[in-house]
């Protein structure tokens, strides 16, 4: 497959056309884009490609459930993403909805642990349109509290069906078992409690709103046939006027853990078991190696092309699914591996199976051969899935959020370059340990 990248003409115009980010021989990330920061902070990054009539459009708020910290309201960082959608008294939710249809554009949302993102898909001569809208609902977001009941309601009946997942109800337990004070400890939906409070909570929903929304703790980021300078100058119109105001979070640090946790999971319905064995990672950090190898070893030990794949999953059979994960974050996380096991019996055995593989990652390098294969598979396969706006804007989002810029992205992939087999084996010994590990263990009726 061919990896699309920007026309030399195309680069050519850009260069002659406006100030750019310098890049060098070291970047990987294909495109020259501009990064701007208006006087009141928001920061605007834009990205012109050859796309013909095609725009994608992704609003970056940059607090997700990690930023609930007050006892007694988490969940409001999702519960935004839904009220959004509620519009403003300009713009009701129903007349926002039908602009958005009737220019074909393809409107959606999401939040995480460490953002909430909105993204627009549509054509070129309806970018004038889609920041009209955007910007009022990020400054002028207005509803009633019967609305707020209401979408609070929807919320909880979105918890309620959550919990028909086994893999909801694993992670739910994983994480507020593996965290003791961190806001990493509830799940981005919030606590069930919390959640169950909230239709009480209106006057406080406002006061988040009013603290999180705001121009320094958003990033615009929009990539496709866009003019940069045109683009720029119809943020300032539309954004230029909203109000800093923004409140960082109280965010209390996790204790260093010092001994495994374990715990089960009673699951309510028909599933194969699950095993989830996560270790306390890094922050996300692009520049720091030891955080580049840690992403590294969760792909080398557990992944499709392991020694441990091949006999578990290919071999004898015994494991549905064997995935790693490694959860990048602003804050202290996890990673891991997730094992589908076919039969309850074998539990145990896969655990043993899974502390075995990492024992041999502590005790010997690995092959140099593998784990340059495995930088270079990760470098093409990002690379490959940058070929339209929306993909493009979709792979950046989250790099975006945790460190405020592109450059994270060329840091990263430069880490992972520099990351050899001695640092492989230093991070299984330093992370892989037991004392960092907790073990969920989720099995049905």
């Amino acid at each position: 497959m061919l990896i699309k990248l920007p026309s030399l003409i195309a680069i050519l115009f850009i260069l002659s056309s406006m100030p750019l980010v310098s890049q060098s021989a070291d970047t990987i990330f294909p495109y020259v884009y501009q990064e701007s920061i208006l006087d009141n902070g928001l920061k605007v990054i834009t990205i012109p490609m050859d796309s013909p009539g095609l725009v994608s459009y992704y609003s970056i708020v940059r607090t997700g459930s990690r930023d609930e910290y007050e006892k007694g309201y988490t969940g409001f960082a999702h519960f935004f993403e839904h009220m959004m959608f509620r519009g403003t008294k300009k713009y009701p939710g129903s007349a926002y909805d039908k602009i958005i249809t009737e220019i074909g554009a393809d409107a959606n949302a999401y939040t995480s642990n460490d953002l909430t993102c909105f993204h627009l898909d549509f054509t070129k001569a309806d970018l004038k349109t889609v920041m009209e809208l955007e910007s009022d609902r990020f400054q002028n977001l207005w509803y009633t509290e019967e609305a707020f009941k209401t979408e609070a309601g929807a919320v909880h009946g979105e918890y309620l069906k959550s919990l028909s997942n086994p893999w909801y109800a694993l992670y739910e337990k994983l994480m507020d078992t593996a965290f003791d004070v961190h806001t990493y400890k509830h799940m981005v939906i919030g606590f069930r409690k919390d959640i169950e409070a909230m239709p009480t909570m209106y006057t406080y929903s406002q006061s988040f709103f009013k603290r999180y929304y705001r121009p320094e703790n958003v990033i615009l980021l929009i990539a496709g046939d866009i003019n940069p300078n045109e683009t720029l100058d119809l943020v300032k119109k539309y954004y230029g006027q909203w109000e800093k105001g923004y409140v960082p979070p109280e965010i209390t640090k996790e204790p260093e853990q010092t001994a495994e946790r374990r715990a089960e999971v009673a699951f309510n319905g028909k599933t194969l078991p699950i095993l989830y064995m996560a270790y306390k990672s890094l922050p996300f950090d692009p520049a720091d190696i030891e955080m580049a190898a840690c992403y590294l070893i969760g792909e080398l030990i557990f992944g499709e092309t392991s020694d441990l794949y091949q006999k578990l999953v290919l071999d004898e059979q015994r494991v549905e699914s064997l995935d790693p994960d490694f959860t990048s974050a602003r804050d202290v996380n996890l990673m891991g591996v997730s094992a589908e096991i076919k039969k309850e019996n074998d539990i145990d055995d896969v655990e043993r199976e899974i502390i075995q593989a990492i024992s041999h990652f502590q005790k010997e390098p690995v092959d140099i051969k593998k784990l340059n294969d495995l930088k270079n598979h990760l470098k093409y396969q990002f690379l490959m899935d940058l070929d339209t706006p929306a993909k493009v804007a979709d792979n950046l989002a989250r790099i975006i959020a945790m460190t405020g810029a592109i450059e994270a992205v060329d840091q990263l992939y430069s880490s992972f370059e520099k990351v050899t087999p001695e640092d492989i084996l230093k991070a299984a010994n330093d992370f892989l340990i037991s004392r960092k590990r907790t073990v969920v263990v989720l099995k049905g009726r």
